[in-house]
Formats: structure tokens, sequence, C-alpha cells
């Protein structure tokens, strides 16, 4: 997948979920606390991750605040799937800082993100920022109908590590 996506999102009007007027269905999935795979795992009969980008990346000048500092990457974006659906695109930079002190992030392979950092003693996580994306602007292996669909971003630390997380939630997901 072209790093388009990428960009796109870093670059999107970010803003807290409380200037917004979301319906009662996307507030429930943007503003989840708990982890979206497990969320998804309880709705359906089968999960599945599509991973479609593990790459190492210099880390975007946008994310050098969140992220405290320049340096490699890795960018990883996934499809998650329920019942042969795609539900969420989820896109997380990981700094090689925070791979090297959180070495099993960077074997995850085929095992959702969430799935680890969800059990991570020291979990925390800033603030969930919303926006509402121009599908036509989004570089993903699969058809979108509808001309926006909204994200959310946050950083999560796990100790002192950061890493950075963009979902965005195809309509679909909305029905479960």
């Amino acid at each position: 997948m072209p790093i388009t996506t990428a960009h796109y999102l870093l670059q999107a009007h970010w803003q807290t979920p409380a200037a917004l007027r979301l319906l009662p269905a996307q507030c429930s999935w943007l503003l989840e606390t708990d982890s979206l795979t497990a969320r998804l795992k309880s709705r359906c009969q089968q999960f599945r991750l599509q991973m479609l980008t593990e790459q190492f990346y210099p880390l975007p000048e946008p994310l050098h605040a969140q992220l405290t500092g320049a340096g490699d990457a890795l960018l990883r974006e996934v499809l998650l799937y329920c019942d042969e659906q795609a539900m969420i695109y989820a896109q997380s930079w990981l700094p090689a800082s925070t791979l090297t002190a959180i070495e099993p992030l960077a074997r995850l392979g085929s095992q959702p993100l969430g799935e680890f950092i969800f059990r991570h003693p020291a979990l925390q996580r800033g603030p969930i920022e919303v926006a509402e994306l121009d599908t036509a602007q989004l570089t993903l292996p699969l058809p979108l109908t509808e001309p926006t669909l909204w994200a959310r971003r946050s950083v999560f630390w796990l100790a002192e590590h950061p890493l950075h997380v963009v979902e965005v939630f195809m309509p679909e997901v909305y029905r479960l």
C-alpha cells in the first residue's frame, strides 16, 4: 500500500469528540476505551486480521512531538474483519525506541496490536481525537462506497514508550 493514506491521516482535521455531533452508534465505537479487537471478536463468529503494511519509515514530522523525537518507526497497517466483512482499518506508528524497549511489539505478525497493548500492565492512553475523512483520499484495498468515514487517533504509552494509533471505521461496524 502506498504511504499516501498514512500522509493523509497525518494531515486530517483532528478534533476532540465534544466538538462534533456524532450519532450514538458512532460515539459507541469512536469513543470506546477498551480494545476494539476484543469488541469485534465478541460480535462475530470469525475474526481475521489482514496485514497491509509492516515497514520502517522515517517518523513523519507531525508525529515528532507526540512520539518524542525523530528517527525510524514501524508503520503497521491492517484491516480487521468480522465474518469476512472489513470493519476497521488500523494504522500504527511504533518508534524504533519503543520496539527496542518492548521487543514483542516488533514480532506481532498477524497478532492484533490491541491484543498485546491492552494486556500490558503499564498501559496509558492519551486523549482520543476524531476526524471525518474524505474516502477519495484513502488508498485502501477495498471498495469505499461512502463519501466520508469516521476515524479516531490516540497515543498509547507502554510504561514510558509511546506508539500512535489511528483507526478508520467502515460503516458496517455501526450495525454490530
